[in-house]
């Protein structure tokens, strides 16, 4: 079933290409905030609430990235947008690779933040599916509160630590759940990346636990054209964390593909 999903279009759609952004887990929409404000004064901006998260509808069982990217592909058609730029942060930049891989025509340029392309290990594979029957059995709040200063650096502002509470304790658990079992049978993505015909754009908090910079740094040199900016004082999500110097190196290669 293709999940109807809720989102955010903002801006008109002009001469500049349309930006579409993609969260990651476990939150929502709203964690695209600072950039939807910025960018929406020149160009459509569309960021949508995956299935199983923020105000779309929760699928229990396992959602895997394929799904989601169909999801997003369905979402624009209905939408009547056919080319655009692509983002996704963390778990969204998963989901943005797995939709290059399956419409790479309809995609300008990518936005990669704090994210990385392999395939998940065993060890990982059973940690996801552990945290999945943790978050069924136990909800979100503990979770929430073990993992925070790792989502925003523990010298962030007090209100984006907010922000970011909020968005993990009012995710549906079995949204949560599936996302976390279909991750963790993601395929690999980095042969893909050096497939990569677009402008793409690698970002990464200094201080990124989740996704460190060397991370960042092998995408960079996979991908054929692409530019690397490790944000400083930053953790995993440098777009609410450090939004100014997010949205001016999205604005660099916005300004590229224009």
């Amino acid at each position: 079933m293709t999940a109807f999903l809720a989102y955010e279009d903002k801006g008109e759609a002009g001469a500049s290409l349309p930006l579409v952004l993609i969260h990651g887990h476990p939150f929502d929409r709203t964690m695209w905030h600072p950039q939807i404000t910025a960018f929406a004064a020149s160009r459509r901006v569309i960021a949508p609430d995956l299935r199983g998260y923020g105000a779309s509808p929760v699928v229990p069982g396992v959602t895997p990235l394929q799904t989601f990217a169909e999801d997003v592909a369905t979402l624009l058609d209905g939408l009547g947008v056919s080319e655009f730029v692509l983002g996704g942060l963390s778990m969204g930049g998963q989901i943005v690779m797995e939709c290059y891989r399956q419409y790479p025509h309809r995609i300008r340029g990518l936005l990669l933040a704090d994210t990385f392309p392999a395939a998940e290990t065993e060890e990982g594979r059973r940690t996801r599916n552990a945290m999945a029957d943790r978050l069924l059995r136990e909800g979100m709040t503990g979770y929430a509160d073990e993992v925070l200063h790792k989502m925003v650096a523990p010298y962030a502002d007090a209100d984006v630590a907010a922000q970011v509470r909020r968005m993990m304790t009012a995710t549906d658990p079995e949204g949560a759940a599936a996302a976390l079992r279909g991750r963790a049978e993601r395929p690999d993505y980095r042969e893909l990346l050096t497939r990569v015909t677009v402008p793409a754009l690698v970002v990464v908090g200094a201080d990124d636990e989740y996704t460190p910079v060397s991370d960042a740094e092998a995408m960079h040199a996979a991908l054929p054209d692409s530019t690397l900016h490790v944000i400083d004082g930053a953790a995993h999500l440098p777009n609410l964390e450090r939004p100014e110097e997010f949205n001016k190196a999205l604005e660099g290669l916005l300004a590229q593909l224009d």
